[in-house]
């Protein structure tokens, strides 16, 4: 009778195993991750901007450019050695979240500052940093607005949902300066509502007020204060809880900064593909596994460095002495060039 009910008892739990069984298949499995879905699809989804020039913006020829946009290829240089297979989507400030959560992209690069309400309570994972900024304002020269205290009374533009608003808040509730915020959801509508003189000063990162000022009809009438109110270090993100995909994400930005730092770039990687440095090797994979360990090719670094170039030559293009906006590297220089940037080891 007792061997009766402990079969009757292990008939009964069979179900239930093999359904917990599937259930840690279906979230902990490689078959559950985004990756897999992407290589499938044979692109990358995007989200950007769009509309900022330097990060991410569209020519006049229709094409994608930015620095921002320039990780997404970089990532579907890794995936598919084709930096072309990316599909990019404009998402303002208040929507880039949303459209992360629910799947509509795969990734978020659209110069986001990593905060650690967006990295817990947003459900976001942040890949690292691929510029360091910090929050300025910028008002008209003919103002005579020179610093914080003379915004006294005045109206300043920003963005909803973006840190800019609650740190503009934060700075001046400091120094017990009022002020009166006019805020809007688009990028393009902040500015425009600035440029008309509606409001006597524009708070955003300084990277994005340097931007926006060379769309302004008369640039050279426009001053970026030079303090600056708070961190802003700008990443990629993903959604929480795929750490397969989430290391491709990650390990791309990393090889751009240490194919820098090892000075491999876009008109070398062939040739030093067989260099007799150990680093170097490993890095390009034509020297260990390091590829296959997150799901990709052993050369997905020389695909990347390729296609898009090490981080220098894509910071370079976008925002530096190749570009429009000439912006000086400063802490987005390498570590052992006076910066910050830096990059865990190849090994």
């Amino acid at each position: 009778m007792l061997k009766r009910k402990w079969r009757l008892l292990l008939l009964a739990t069979l179900p239930l195993v093999f359904s917990l069984n599937a259930c840690a298949g279906q979230s902990g499995g490689s078959s559950g991750s985004r990756l897999d879905t992407i290589k499938s699809r044979g692109k990358v989804i995007c989200g950007v901007s769009g509309q900022l020039p330097g990060f991410s913006y569209v020519k006049p020829n229709g094409e994608y450019a930015g620095l921002d946009v320039d990780v997404c290829r970089a990532i579907a240089a890794a995936l598919f050695d084709d930096p072309k297979k990316v599909e990019f989507r404009n998402l303002n400030a208040k929507e880039r979240f949303t459209a992360v959560q629910t799947g509509e992209v795969d990734i978020l690069s659209r110069n986001t500052t990593w905060t650690i309400s967006r990295d817990t309570s947003v459900g976001l994972e942040f890949a690292p940093v691929v510029f360091y900024d910090g929050q300025g304002i910028m008002v008209k020269k003919s103002s005579n607005i020179k610093k914080l205290e003379d915004l006294k009374g005045k109206s300043i533009c920003t963005q909803t949902g973006t840190t800019n608003e609650q740190n503009l808040s934060d700075q001046m509730r400091q120094r017990g300066i009022e002020y009166k915020p006019l805020v809007f959801e688009d990028v393009n509508t902040t500015f425009t509502t600035y440029q008309q003189g509606r409001c006597e000063a524009v708070t955003s990162d300084r990277s994005q007020l340097v931007s926006r000022r060379t769309t302004l009809p008369k640039p050279d009438e426009h001053l970026v204060f030079d303090v600056v109110l708070s961190k802003e270090p700008l990443a990629p993100a993903v959604a929480n809880g795929d750490s397969k995909w989430f290391d491709v994400v990650k390990w791309t930005v990393f090889a751009l900064i240490n194919a820098e730092e090892l000075g491999v770039n876009s008109q070398n990687v062939t040739q030093l593909a067989s260099s007799p440095n150990p680093e170097v090797k490993r890095l390009l994979g034509t020297e260990g596994d390091l590829g296959k360990g997150i799901g990709l090719t052993n050369d997905f670094v020389s695909r990347i460095i390729k296609h898009v170039g090490n981080y220098g030559e894509v910071y370079e293009r976008n925002l530096g002495k190749n570009s429009e906006l000439k912006l000086d590297r400063g802490p987005n220089k390498l570590w052992n060039k006076g910066g910050i940037l830096y990059a865990p080891p190849f090994r």
